[in-house]
């Protein structure tokens, strides 16, 4: 991509990202909360590496990709003080390599991968962080932990070394309306707070990872800490990865 054209674009999510911040700051105002407490996550898998590169020289640091090998490519090429979140479905052979790069895992859906995730961690002598996904839609197509299920993690937490959970992840249904997200939502917060007490640092439920473009300002409302946010800074933006 041309530079002029980088700079087009650029100048185009600068616009779409003082919306967003605007929209962010209302939803958090609605809510009684500040907007210190959440943390807008850029989901860049659609567009290329100059423009991931743009986002982050524009001032947004924490960068999204839904597929490891996507994750491995552009964090090659981006500066390291990009933080970077895997927020897609991890098959465990894939963890070796993407631990090194991801400050935080979102999308951990199973007991076995949460295993692979503590092993391949003490192998490499590092610290992760991680989320468990609730199938909060209980949509067959979707990974996570069916909600009633999640508590079967908790006895495990004591064994883990290298691995600190810090939250939950959900993805709604994709609604029209807004609106109708929001029983997911609640029910992935109500859960978190039933967890909390159950657990010990240096595991949490500090962290809600929930909303994406069409229904970020209900998880917001909701008590979303990570928006995961592509579309609706990107849409028309530039060529694809």
């Amino acid at each position: 991509m041309s530079g002029a054209r980088v700079a087009d674009v650029t100048r185009l999510i600068e616009e779409r990202l003082a919306e967003v911040e605007r929209r962010i700051g209302e939803a958090c105002r609605r809510a009684g909360r500040a907007r210190s407490e959440v943390t807008l996550v850029a989901v860049t898998k659609t567009v290329s590496i100059d423009i991931a590169r743009a986002l982050h020289d524009i001032g947004v640091a924490d960068l999204g990709e839904s597929r490891p090998q996507e994750l491995w490519r552009k964090a090659a090429d981006l500066p390291p003080s990009v933080r970077w979140h895997m927020i897609g479905h991890l098959q465990r052979n894939k963890v070796e390599r993407t631990l090194p790069v991801a400050q935080l895992i979102h999308s951990v859906d199973s007991v076995r991968l949460l295993d692979e995730i503590e092993q391949e961690a003490r192998k490499q002598n590092r610290d992760v962080t991680v989320l468990l996904e609730i199938n909060a839609s209980r949509e067959a197509a979707k990974h996570g932990f069916a909600p009633e299920s999640v508590s079967e993690v908790l006895p495990r937490l004591g064994g883990l070394e290298r691995v600190r959970v810090a939250g939950l992840m959900t993805m709604a249904a994709l609604e029209a309306d807004p609106e109708q997200c929001r029983p997911a939502f609640a029910l992935v917060r109500e859960l978190r707070d039933r967890l909390a007490p159950q657990i010990a640092p240096p595991h949490s439920m500090q962290h809600l990872s929930m909303g994406m473009s069409n229904d970020f300002e209900v998880a917001i409302e909701e008590g979303a800490t990570l928006v995961r946010l592509g579309t609706v800074l990107f849409e028309g933006a530039g060529e694809s990865a």
